[in-house]
């Protein structure tokens, strides 16, 4: 299983999601680092881990409030073994080809801002573009016709379940279960309400490919060893 760990970034620091109400995010506190410095984030992550790829989430990018650009340029470059994976906030082409010339990584598109679903075509995006499918409450963000139509998506899907981020509630199991079943051809990396061990060991099960962490490792519920048995 590709286990990846995710830093939200607003105003240059990284912040604790929670329940996906973004306006409530507080600077991240962690067994790992002394603050939330993104460099000392990531270097605490790895320091519990060799992981080999890294989400991010430019908050103030996909709020259009500004952007961090400039912060992922220098993990980029202080971290360059490290696979970015970077949502900002895609909607159009044009914010597509934006984010390729200036920031570095694969690029996230994600439903909860996509407008154009063209995006989704290998023809218009490329081979390189990450799909996250995004939930709040169970209920599908963005364009209706994308979790129905799981020809439009690309190789690789995050299932994103903003409302669990942060939270103790645990994966959502069911939904993954169904959409495994939905598009065999893609690789599917569970996001949100990953708690401990015994959760992922259920995703194994499922068959998904990866899941994206963070508040289990800040807060130590996944451990070194944990991490090792499921790399």
């Amino acid at each position: 299983m590709i286990l990846i760990p995710v830093i939200d970034l607003s105003a240059g620091r990284v912040v604790h999601a929670r329940g996906g109400e973004r306006s409530n995010y507080r600077p991240l506190q962690s067994q790992l680092c002394r603050s939330s410095q993104p460099l000392q984030v990531v270097a605490g992550l790895l320091s519990l881990h060799p992981f080999t790829r890294l989400y991010i989430a430019d908050l103030d990018a996909i709020t259009r409030t500004g952007d961090n650009t400039a912060v992922i340029s220098q993990l980029h470059a202080a971290f360059p073994g490290l696979q970015l994976w970077v949502d900002t906030g895609i909607s159009i082409r044009s914010d597509l080809l934006l984010h390729r010339a200036r920031c570095p990584g694969t690029a996230v598109v994600g439903s909860e801002t996509l407008a154009d679903t063209a995006l989704l075509q290998p023809s218009v995006s490329g081979d390189d573009t990450v799909l996250s499918l995004d939930f709040r409450h169970g209920l599908p963000l963005g364009p209706t016709d994308i979790p129905a139509h799981p020809e439009l998506w690309p190789g690789r899907v995050i299932v994103m379940s903003l409302d669990r981020t942060g939270s103790d509630r645990g994966p959502d199991l069911a939904r993954l279960r169904q959409l495994r079943r939905d598009a065999p051809h893609c690789e599917l990396f569970a996001a949100g309400g990953i708690r401990d061990a015994d959760d992922l060991e259920q995703l194994q099960d499922l068959g998904v490919t990866g899941a994206l962490l963070a508040s289990a490792l800040h807060e130590g519920r996944i451990d070194a060893g944990q991490l090792r048995h499921f790399t």
